[in-house]
């Protein structure tokens, strides 16, 4: 018995270091999968889970460990996604991802920042995939927080210069949810506008409760009896498909520049009424004219089409995870604070495009596309969007230096351990 004990003793670190070695590195997800955003939080699953598969299928990451998704309902609330990562540090995960909702992300960001203040050594890495406030890389910036999406003013200017140069534009409504990100949308849209095209009236701006309304029609009425021939939406979810559903039952005779176009059930709501009026800036869409884009789109399909009708669209998850893997490999380490170093001004081809993860503010620098949502033609549009019959179509692309914004950012780096 005491040759037993001995032996058990002297195999155990061994034992231990091996299990370490081939246990998966877990990537918590922190997203309403809950309320009345669920169906883009369980979107999100999809996208993640198809790209974590195929880093898996490549190998792993550090000589064949694997990635593994757990799914944490945060309830698009910032005081339960906060409760949710406590949960997930208790149980021991190091990376985390969310992107549904600033003022999720906010909070979240601030409380991973104060955790490995306290616990250097169960440090986390979070992971924003599409969270927009331009805060978060400027003014309440930290070296725990990446964001793998172009903020909110990149995209603004992209949007207003692409409508300073639509001469039939000359009245335009705001129409936001209440939120940072709607306050946004709002403030820039009027800003940019004002100093590209003076003569562009601003004809109404509206701010909604988030998730909270219902009914569209009177706002569709509003909006029509406003003269308006354009309206400038960051809405996203319900609050988009809702207001593009009442639009088309008053026939409302506008063009909807929506920043989350493609949201999910929006090719829907909208079908033939939207085409060639609903228009969105993007990083990516399923209809950019290379062969990885459309083989990506096949095997998206292929996976969840009959289950699910619904499209890719979020390239930053896949960028993400892709990046990730990078800087585990190139650190050759599943340490966040050695990934986290090599994730800073790391440079990545995504479907044979270059961005940059500015090292400056941890923001990702990537060109950004305008879309028009538009019958398939078998040539610019050679994938629909949820069985529609209509996909977007590339109008015009921005290189990121055209549109990309200073930072503000004065980010404070952990002492090496």
């Amino acid at each position: 018995m005491r040759f037993f004990i001995a032996l058990v003793a002297l195999l155990l670190p061994t034992l231990t270091f091996s299990s370490e070695k081939s246990s998966p590195i877990r990537i918590g997800l922190i997203e309403e999968l809950s309320g009345p955003f669920s169906a883009v939080g369980h979107w999100t699953v999809r996208h993640l889970q198809i790209a974590i598969d195929g880093i898996n299928q490549r190998g792993g990451v550090l000589g064949g460990r694997k990635l593994e998704l757990v799914k944490i309902d945060g309830k698009g609330d910032p005081k339960d996604a906060v409760l949710a990562l406590h949960q997930a540090t208790d149980n021991g995960l190091r990376f985390i991802t969310q992107g549904s909702g600033s003022a999720v992300a906010s909070a979240l960001s601030a409380a991973i920042d104060k955790h490995n203040t306290r616990n250097p050594h169960r440090s986390v890495l979070f992971l924003n995939y599409m969270a927009g406030d331009p805060a978060l890389t400027n003014e309440r910036c930290n070296f725990w927080h990446f964001r793998f999406e172009a903020h909110l003013e990149v995209k603004m200017r992209a949007f207003t210069q692409y409508i300073a140069g639509l001469h039939d534009v000359k009245a335009v409504y705001l129409f936001n949810q209440d939120y940072s990100w709607g306050h946004g949308v709002a403030r820039m849209g009027r800003q940019m506008l004002a100093s590209l095209r003076p003569d562009i009236r601003i004809v109404g701006d509206d701010l909604i409760p988030l998730g909270k309304v219902k009914d569209f029609a009177p706002y569709a009425a509003k909006i029509k009896a406003s003269g308006a021939d354009s309206v400038i939406t960051g809405n996203w979810g319900n609050d988009l498909n809702l207001l593009l559903k009442a639009g088309k039952s008053s026939d409302l005779p506008v063009k909807y520049y929506a920043i989350f176009g493609h949201e999910l059930g929006a090719p829907t709501v909208i079908g033939a009424a939207g085409s060639e009026r609903l228009v969105q800036v993007s990083p990516w869409h399923a209809n950019l004219p290379r062969p990885e884009v459309g083989a990506f789109v096949r095997d998206y399909w292929r996976r969840y089409k009959a289950s699910h009708n619904d499209d890719p669209y979020y390239a930053s998850i896949r960028i993400a995870m892709d990046m990730l893997t990078k800087a585990i490999e190139q650190s050759k380490s599943d340490d966040p604070l050695a990934v986290a170093n090599a994730l800073r001004g790391m440079r990545h081809v995504d479907h044979g495009e270059s961005v940059w993860m500015r090292p400056d503010d941890h923001q990702l620098v990537q060109p950004l596309y305008i879309s028009t949502f538009a019958p398939v033609d078998g040539e610019k549009v050679k994938f629909d969007l949820e069985g529609t019959g209509y996909g977007f179509r590339t109008e015009q692309r921005f290189n990121a230096a055209d549109i990309m914004t200073p930072t503000t950012c004065r980010m404070s780096l952990p002492e090496a351990r």
